[in-house]
């Protein structure tokens, strides 16, 4: 009682599944789309732009100017081919879905591992730069201090997506409405007073472009403009988490959606543009302890006083505040890729469920647990994070956009514009090509290798799960003839079979099942096989379980409804051919144990002589493995009916 209590006062009271408005009020519009799931790419100005001019300095940093328009063409290219993946991909179009859909299910899995690294990356480094940030305005002795704060900042970020999407929001928005004004106030004001200073700055930067093609000729040129664009590829890895999230925003999905890509992509293409733009215009270089654009706001403010320096510290809190809500958006993308392959057995199933306040919980701890170990095991350096990062996203990015072109060809007779749709695809695919092969070469032997092997070993973890299910399921194959000899036609009149009268004075035998299947027909067989006549009553209970899989509002937790009350019907069906009284108990929630719990006494008190059944199953070897992928419900709900003195039975199932 008393941990239920702190675990609401933490996480927020349970939410009512009977809610009408309840998917409503858990969705986002547009605007708080934009801050919860576009701030992740709005946030890698924050750090993409500075690695791409550091790549050039200090020699060759008048040739940013031509990566800076690379860069924000590259942004629209990304954005104008995601939005027709969020048109095909209604319900959520990350590249998990769309790779697995529209080329096979075994390249979605690699999609799928890439995306989850990505999505762990992504809060690991935008925790760790945010912090940089911040710490940023404050005295060098303070640095030793930047692991803590980072740490503490994530588990502030955990506790807030445990109580659920729009909660974990709403308070960031004053935050990122902050850092759009004072960087828009910043980059206009940086051009504005260099304006009468253009013609100089142009001749300037075409005197450094010749002298530099004289001294390493055009190619020469032409590699540290690719090379930067390169390094600095970290700017486009939040593109994806739009699409990714359509699921979490208002109706209609398909326009909140590409208005939330058109809101991010505008964003990131200014600030990034502008940015680089100022670092030229100023001739930033780096300083020991702090970013590149703290270096900036300080250079731009330096004569303005107070009010400069309250500029600055303002600018420097947004960035780093903007930073923990692109942190936000891989709590928001990470736990709902995995759910998907959750439901898929790439993954435990146990990552599909959903909790009490409808968020996938066990995804949201999972992802704070690698993120604290990442953050941990570099000691949150960005330095080394941003060498890791932006590999896996354009695995992702690629295989999405060659699935969508294998769509466009595919469905040619029956769209109009294909032409045009293939070209966007096409020419997003040969730039998150090049961009995959260049970074992976680039950062390969800088500590690149570690991503890729975290990422191989994944995928090789998932094709063991994988390849564990599908055993399981071709041992249980052989209890579905228990199903076909179970299966009872109803009476050619139509008339319904005959209940016979409760005798509450006798035992009753209450079996929690599954749907009608093998599982639950041999444990049914097995009480009955056991105990003879001894139960003269069955009552068939079945929980609907609401995961990540089938809930989008309350119209699915009908139909869940509905398909369970077809399956449990059956069961009394069968029994009451055989002259015993039965009857069906449906629920729907988010915990079987939780569920059953509740109920288990009103049973008790109409139904004295009650005893609980239930199938579990047995593997001949257990393992870590098997322990780890199958559910032991059966056992939990034992246990907590144990407390109100129900006793429970377990049936093996072995396979």
């Amino acid at each position: 009682m008393v941990f239920k209590k702190i675990k609401d006062f933490v996480v927020g009271k349970a939410l009512s599944l009977q809610d009408q408005e309840l998917a409503q009020k858990m969705s986002l519009i547009a605007f708080f789309a934009w801050v919860g799931l576009g701030a992740d790419g709005l946030s890698s100005s924050c750090y993409g732009p500075e690695e791409a001019y550091l790549a050039l300095s200090p020699s060759h940093t008048h040739l940013s100017i031509f990566v800076a328009i690379a860069t924000a063409l590259t942004v629209f290219v990304i954005s104008s081919s995601y939005s027709l993946i969020i048109e095909v991909f209604p319900h959520g179009g990350g590249g998990y879905l769309v790779a697995s859909r529209l080329l096979s299910s075994s390249v979605g899995m690699v999609a799928g591992c890439a995306l989850l690294i990505d999505y762990l990356l992504t809060i690991a480094i935008s925790l760790a730069s945010g912090t940089d940030a911040l710490f940023s305005f404050l005295p060098i002795e303070y640095q030793g201090s930047k692991l803590v704060f980072c740490v503490g900042s994530l588990v502030l970020l955990t506790v807030l997506n445990l109580r659920g999407v729009k909660e974990s929001v709403l308070p960031l928005v004053p935050i990122f409405l902050t850092f759009i004004v004072t960087h828009l106030f910043m980059i206009v004001y940086a051009i504005y007073i260099h304006l009468n200073h253009v013609p100089v700055i142009i001749n300037y930067t075409q005197n450094e472009i010749h002298q530099t093609f004289s001294q390493i000729g055009l190619w020469g040129m032409i590699f540290l403009i690719l090379r930067a664009y390169s390094l600095g590829a970290g700017t486009f890895t939040g593109i994806e988490a739009v699409s990714n999230g359509l699921p979490i925003l208002r109706e209609p999905r398909v326009q909140t959606g590409k208005r939330t890509m058109m809101y991010m992509s505008i964003s990131l293409a200014f600030t990034v543009l502008g940015l680089m733009l100022a670092y030229l215009i100023y001739d930033i270089g780096s300083e020991p302890g702090k970013t590149l654009n703290a270096v900036l706001f300080e250079t731009v403010s330096l004569h303005w006083g107070g009010a400069g320096r309250a500029f600055v510290l303002v600018s420097l809190l947004s960035e780093a505040f903007i930073l923990f809500v692109a942190a936000q958006s891989g709590f928001l993308g990470g736990p709902r890729v995995l759910a998907n392959m959750a439901i898929d057995r790439w993954f435990p199933t146990k990552f599909a469920s959903l909790s009490d306040r409808l968020v996938t919980q066990k995804g949201v701890l999972l992802m704070s647990g690698a993120a604290l170990i990442t953050i941990l095991a570099t000691k949150a350096s960005v330095k080394y994070l941003v060498v890791l990062y932006s590999i896996n996203v354009f695995i992702t990015f690629s295989l999405s956009q060659l699935g969508m072109i294998r769509h466009w060809w595919s469905t040619r007779g029956e769209v109009k514009d294909w032409i045009r749709r293939i070209l966007i695809n096409g020419i997003s695919l040969v730039l998150t090509t090049f961009i995959l092969i260049a970074v992976v070469i680039l950062k390969f032997h800088e500590g690149g290798w570690v991503t890729m092997l975290i990422t191989g070993s994944l995928i090789a973890v998932a094709v063991l799960i994988k390849r564990h299910y599908l055993e399981t399921a071709k041992q249980l194959r052989r209890l579905n003839n228990l199903v076909q000899a179970a299966y009872v036609p109803i009476q050619d009149n139509g008339s319904p079979t005959v209940n016979p009268p409760l005798d509450s004075n006798s035992k009753t035998a209450v079996l929690v099942v599954n749907g009608f299947n093998g599982l639950g027909l041999h444990t049914l067989f097995n009480v009955i096989r056991l105990f003879g006549k001894e139960f003269k009553n069955f009552v068939f209970l079945q929980v609907g379980v609401i995961d990540a899989g089938n809930y989008k509002g309350i119209d699915d937790v009908k139909s869940l409804q509905l398909k369970v009350s077809r399956d449990i019907k059956r069961y009394v069906h069968f029994m009451n051919v055989q002259g015993c009284y039965a009857e069906s108990l449906i629920l729907v929630g988010t915990d079987v144990v939780d569920e059953i719990e509740k109920i288990s006494p009103v049973l008790l008190q109409r139904l004295p002589g009650v005893v609980f059944f239930g199938g579990q199953i047995v593997f001949e070897k257990e393992s870590f493995l098997t322990r780890w992928l199958h559910n032991y419900t059966i056992f939990s709900l034992q246990r907590r009916l144990y407390n109100y003195g129900i006793p429970f039975m377990v049936m093996p199932i072995r396979v």
